[in-house]
């Protein structure tokens, strides 16, 4: 029985206790006599035939006119009650008989109930009142985080990881490099003595950087789990509200709380919430945020010790981070987590796989192989989606089907198949599609296509997927590979224009990538002959509404119009080279989409099929190693 159930008990045991002193009460009052009720022109009749031997009046109020009457009579010992309309009325007419000696008259005093029993609703209201007060100053007190008071804003809302939900390094999969980085960051809240007795002073703050996905958050919690110490845990949003100096208050708390329990970690989630540079709003720099922030720079490394707390924080924004935050003596580690490779891949399915049923046909080996750039929670949800439309099946186990689904679901969408669509779109549909496929194969740097569809999946028609035989650095995508980039993402509105000698809207995407994609390649890569290697721009600085309106250009009108121009350029000359690809191969492009309106969804071997013998000997080429899952 929790707290809440405990207090509804004993409000209920005090409304019973009122009631049993108030039928008490009433019990003790003593039972009225036998009375019978006659009329009032029995009354009168009675008065006139001398028939009255005692009348007893009383008014039923100080103010009003009524009144009720017991009358006794000479024939009969029982009481007669009646009830008077005019009080004044019935004087008059009882002085008439009273003055001759025919009966006894008694006035009685007006009846007043007992003060306590006048009370009652009163104060039984008032104490429902008190207790559902109570109720609700704890409740507050307990969602506040603790201190004894109601109104408690400036307490910190961390969250203490009890042992319960402890995680350790043995869990984590796919990270090994960022695990061995942390892990002089337990051994110190394992064994602080040994580093401060030869004079090391162990990092303040480890900030995690990667994008969404990659397991930050699990990271600090194993951090923490493996180190057995207490694990505070908060994100940047909680510390801001409406108020002026709650965000303060809260992180003067949390720190607080966090040496008391020395050693102990202290995790803020997505700290660019609060750590964003100072100064760059429309406010100045007094608002709640920087006041928040001021506060975290010097607990962290100000005139307070924090001895034995370590700070760490996640984040996918470090761009926007304020430099005080990360400068030496605050967070002096950034750990780099990115999306595993393909062993890191195949490491956490086989931790996300342990408590699923897997069917024979399933290899993580060739899944982790088939999902390049995954992310941990990608792959969580891959194998989740899995596990889903396996049981919807009526399926005893996951098989390599749901698998393949769960893929195209996780990548691409839903697939709606109910969805009704005219022989002429689906026309248009598989002709793009097939336009794609084929620059995706004839491209030297682009992958291979894997699976063709012309089933609308999400918002799209269709899509052309590629399952990449490796794992492709970010960091070192060459100038030819951008180019076909663009090429293969112009490849259905080329066929389009080839077929139809028009063209549509659903290239919309496609133009939004490749333009951006061209865009990257002349201002931030330095990719184009005509310009040179000459960086245009700074999207730092784009982040904040106040350097929005204060933001000028670092290049004048002549460099935007070259700008322009080598991005248009860019543009048409892959637009024209998968124009003329797509002619060369146009019994290709006829064979592929025939076979998409037959079969609504091939294979990239399909696909393949539908080249003349030996075409592709010399295009692009695969490794024999690679067998793609899906």
């Amino acid at each position: 029985m929790n707290k809440y159930s405990k207090n509804f008990g004993v409000m209920i045991l005090i409304f019973i206790s009122i009631l049993s002193v108030v039928a008490i009460m009433n019990m003790t009052t003593p039972p009225p006599q036998e009375v019978i009720i006659y009329t009032y022109a029995d009354m009168v009749n009675d008065l006139r035939s001398g028939n009255v031997r005692r009348v007893e009046f009383v008014r039923e109020s100080e103010v009003g006119d009524s009144a009720r009457a017991q009358i006794i009579l000479h024939s009969d010992d029982r009481v007669h009650e009646i009830n008077i309309p005019s009080a004044q009325a019935f004087m008059q007419l009882a002085h008439q008989y009273l003055d001759a000696g025919q009966f006894d008259f008694e006035s009685m005093p007006v009846p007043r109930p007992n003060w306590l029993i006048q009370l009652l609703p009163t104060l039984l209201f008032l104490g429902l009142t008190a207790i559902m007060l109570i109720i609700i100053m704890r409740h507050m007190q307990a969602a506040g985080g603790g201190g004894g008071r109601m109104m408690s804003f400036g307490k910190s809302k961390a969250r203490v990881t009890d042992n319960k939900d402890k995680i350790t390094f043995e869990e984590v999969a796919g990270l090994e490099e960022e695990k061995t980085e942390l892990m002089e960051i337990v051994d110190f809240l394992k064994s602080p003595r040994k580093y401060m007795d030869i004079g090391a002073r162990i990092p303040r703050g480890v900030l995690l950087v990667g994008p969404p996905g990659t397991g930050k958050t699990y990271l600090a919690k194993a951090v923490a789990g493996e180190a057995d110490v207490p694990f505070y845990s908060i994100s940047g949003s909680d510390f801001v509200e409406m108020f002026v100096g709650v965000g303060a208050s809260r992180v003067r708390d949390l720190f607080e709380q966090a040496k008391r329990s020395s050693a102990s970690i202290v995790f803020i989630d997505e700290i660019d919430a609060v750590g964003r540079r100072r100064g760059a709003g429309l406010g100045g720099g007094h608002d709640e945020r920087e006041q928040t922030l001021n506060q975290l720079l010097v607990e962290m490394d100000g005139f307070g010790t924090n001895s034995g707390v370590i700070v760490m924080a996640a984040t996918n924004r470090p761009d926007i981070l304020d430099p005080a935050l990360l400068r030496p003596g605050r967070f002096d580690r950034r750990v780099s987590v990115e999306p595993p490779d393909v062993k890191g891949r195949e490491a956490v399915l086989e931790v996300h796989a342990r408590k699923k049923k897997l069917a024979p046909d399933v290899d993580l080996k060739k899944v982790a192989q088939s999902t390049p750039g995954f992310t941990p929670a990608f792959l969580e949800s891959l194998l989740n989606e899995a596990a889903i439309l396996a049981a919807r099946a009526n399926k005893k186990a996951i098989d390599n089907e749901s698998m393949r689904a769960a893929y195209i679901k996780v990548s691409f969408g839903t697939e709606k198949k109910s969805r009704v669509t005219s022989k002429k779109n689906l026309r248009i549909v598989a002709y793009h599609e097939a336009g794609h496929a084929i620059l995706m194969q004839m491209l030297s740097e682009i992958d291979s296509p894997n699976i063709v569809s012309i089933i609308p999946t999400g918002r799209a028609a269709g899509y052309a997927a590629s399952l990449p035989n490796e794992d492709r650095e970010t960091t070192l995508r060459t100038k030819t590979y951008l180019e076909q980039l663009i090429t293969m993402s112009l490849g259905g509105r080329a066929a389009e224009a080839i077929i139809f000698k028009e063209i549509t809207v659903g290239a919309v995407s496609d133009i939004e990538s490749a333009t951006s994609t061209a865009r990257d390649m002349v201002v931030k890569f330095g990719m184009s002959d005509v310009i040179g290697p000459i960086q245009f721009g700074n999207d730092n600085n784009e982040v904040f509404l106040g350097r929005d309106f204060a933001h000028t250009r670092n290049y004048g009108e002549q460099a935007a119009s070259m700008i322009d121009n080598e991005i248009k350029r860019i543009v048409e000359d892959a637009y024209n080279e998968a124009l003329r690809i797509l002619t060369q191969h146009l019994d290709v492009m006829h064979s592929v989409a025939e076979l998409l309106l037959k079969k609504e969804k091939i294979t990239g071997e399909e696909m393949r099929a539908c080249f003349p013998y030996g075409a592709l000997d010399s295009q692009n080429p695969t490794d024999d190693d690679f067998e793609p899952a899906f």
